[in-house]
């Protein structure tokens, strides 16, 4: 037993090894934790991010951080077997064909019981633990087994499916066991809260739709935003993506509907910059992705570009969240056109980077962040007409639009979303 009366589990610590030093990793899930965490002096459980590295509990950040080592064996079968090959693909709606596989079942199982065991550990007597996201689904049942004593509170980041989709999954039944070991499971919105429901009613659930640290947006320079816009032909209107390179997040459908406005010559003067960081280049779903996207921004430059001037700028790497922040406030446009997501921080960091009310967000309905950001130019990102006509529409936006999601965004921070969960666990 320890002495953490807060311990945070998830898939990944929040730091990663750079050379002989940590740095805060990037991702929203990270962003929206640590300063949770901080602020409690708790304990974070989760992998430090290289194989096989074993590591003693170390502090960063004024965090306590909790290693737990994963082996090639558990990486290929826990993380990109089971994790992004079964579960992503089928809690959002399809999109890919989820694979099947007993012998990655296997390895969940076994990791998951590395997580539980790890955190009955850490935790002090009658601790409140949080469990994070669809890779640890198992942990709160294991854990309950070994820790009674412990409050359990479970948070699923992404969508989950509607009944009829999830029981395809052959171990439904043993992901159910595990979730009912949680006092409380949080949702990001209530359809999802309501597919669950559905399935049980054994367990106690909320809606709780995450948010974002408003405070720690870069802000940019009217010099930086000059420069940057100066860099790209300083154009009329300049569109921007933020995304994870993924099948979900509805990239190609986007650099589609630009094409055709640009042929239809009802877009001219623009320039589009994609930043799409690499994600699970391994599987055979998002090296697609990645080859019909790239080959469409190669079309699109050559059929609209000039020398010099490219009307798709793609940049494939990690942005520093401070050089992010000169994007979100340079962009005119920003475009979050996923098919399925369980909130996207990007669009509300976007929003929240516009304090004066300037920008326009072309967001997804089937975005978590469209039921919170509805003055937003919502699209269906199955209808490529969808799309264009909502970009159309944000190269004359309404102001009051945008100052209606900042106010809301600034208020419903990530300190809220974590204090409205904890209270109600």
């Amino acid at each position: 037993m320890g002495d953490n009366e807060f311990v945070v589990v998830a898939n990944r610590l929040p730091v990663d090894k750079v050379g002989d030093h940590y740095e805060v990793s990037p991702g929203g899930l990270v962003a929206a934790l640590a300063p949770v965490l901080r602020a409690r002096e708790g304990c974070w459980v989760g992998w430090p991010g290289n194989i096989g590295e074993t590591l003693e509990p170390f502090e960063f950040g004024g965090i306590s951080l909790l290693p737990v080592t994963l082996d090639q064996d558990d990486f290929a079968g826990f993380y990109e077997g089971f994790s992004n090959s079964a579960l992503w693909p089928l809690y959002h709606d399809l999109i890919a064909q989820p694979e099947y596989n007993q012998d990655w079942w296997d390895r969940y199982v076994e990791v998951n019981r590395k997580f539980a065991e790890a955190t009955a550990k850490a935790a002090a007597e009658d601790a409140t633990v949080w469990v994070q996201d669809y890779q640890l689904q198992l942990v709160p049942g294991m854990l309950k087994a070994l820790r009674p004593d412990v409050t359990i509170g479970f948070f699923l980041h992404i969508p989950f499916p509607a009944p009829a989709l999830f029981q395809q999954l052959p171990w439904r039944e043993e992901i159910l066991e595990g979730l009912k070991g949680c006092d409380l499971i949080g949702f990001q919105r209530h359809t999802d809260e309501d597919n669950f429901r559905l399935l049980t009613d054994d367990i106690r659930t909320g809606t709780f739709p995450i948010s974002i640290d408003s405070g720690e947006i870069a802000t940019a320079t009217n010099e930086q935003v000059e420069t940057l816009r100066n860099a790209v032909g300083n154009p009329k209107h300049l569109l921007l993506g933020v995304d994870r390179l993924d099948y979900t997040k509805g990239i190609l459908q986007r650099l589609l509907a630009i094409e055709s406005l640009l042929e239809e010559g009802k877009l001219d003067d623009i320039a589009f910059v994609q930043i799409a960081t690499p994600s699970r280049e391994r599987i055979e779903h998002y090296r697609t992705t990645r080859k019909e996207v790239e080959e469409a921004i190669g079309r699109i430059n050559g059929r609209f570009g000039e020398v010099g001037r490219p009307v798709v700028h793609y940049v494939h790497r990690s942005v520093p969240k401070e050089q992010l922040g000169t994007f979100y406030a340079a962009a005119d446009i920003m475009l979050v056109t996923p098919f399925k997501d369980g909130m996207n921080l990007v669009a509300k960091e976007y929003v929240a980077a516009h304090p004066d009310a300037d920008g326009a967000l072309v967001l997804s309905e089937f975005a978590g962040a469209a039921v919170e950001l509805n003055r937003a130019y919502l699209c269906n990102p199955f209808d490529l007409e969808s799309i264009k006509e909502a970009i159309l529409a944000a190269t004359d936006p309404d102001p009051a639009r945008m100052r209606h999601m900042h106010d809301w965004v600034m208020e419903h921070d990530v300190a809220a979303w974590a204090k409205s969960f904890l209270e109600e666990l």
